[in-house]
């Protein structure tokens, strides 16, 4: 086999194929660091994004847990005086519904959330007479309410319609009277029609 000098275009052609070589690979090269960095960037969208997803959330959690609000009492005898379980929200108004079976309209309050036994002992005392319950407290006796309050937490306002049941004790007799003594408060459910519910709620409550 010869070892024959290459020709002048012989070496020019193969000096041209090495540099083909050359540039391809490092059109590669160029290639690969940009998908890398295409990748990079991706990856850092797709980390923030999850993030900011993750973030969205827990406020729109913290939002709704906000929103809802679950009321305490304090009994003193003839009134409850009532406050938020969650420090962070404040009662502006409310509006206190009764039974029909009582006859008596809602009251209203502003600024000092509160029930008084004043507001419907008598028309209690009528309507536990008609269904027939005994003049006398075995246990804690249960009047359901309607109860909306609309109040602010963080800057926003927001209305909480529930259904609760007052805790009350009843003794005496019907000549020489009876006295009413609220005991406290108890959370039943929400409704999207509180009257009603309430009615059958104290129907209920009658006739057990």
């Amino acid at each position: 086999m010869s070892d024959a000098p290459e020709s002048p275009k012989e070496a020019r052609a193969e000096e041209a194929a090495i540099r083909r070589r050359w540039i391809t690979l490092g059109e590669l090269l160029a290639v690969l660091a940009v998908g890398i960095s295409a990748l990079t960037l991706y990856l850092n969208w797709a980390d923030k994004s999850s993030e900011q997803a993750e973030k969205a959330s827990e406020s729109r959690k913290a939002s709704v847990r906000a929103a809802r609000l679950v009321l305490n009492a304090e009994a003193s005898g003839d009134r409850l005086t009532l406050k938020p379980t969650d420090p962070d929200q404040i009662i502006q108004s409310q509006t206190i519904r009764f039974p029909k079976a009582l006859g008596i309209a809602p009251v209203d309050t502003t600024g000092e959330p509160r029930i008084e036994a004043g507001w419907f002992d008598a028309a209690l005392k009528k309507a536990r007479e008609k269904a027939k319950l005994p003049d006398d407290s075995v246990g804690d006796e249960r009047l359901p309410v309607a109860i909306t309050t609309r109040f602010v937490v963080g800057g926003e306002t927001h209305e909480d319609v529930a259904i609760y049941d007052i805790g009350y004790g009843i003794a005496g007799r019907w000549l020489s009277g009876h006295r009413l003594t609220l005991r406290g408060l108890s959370l039943v459910s929400r409704s999207a029609t509180p009257q009603s519910a309430i009615d059958a709620r104290w129907v209920a409550t009658a006739h057990k």
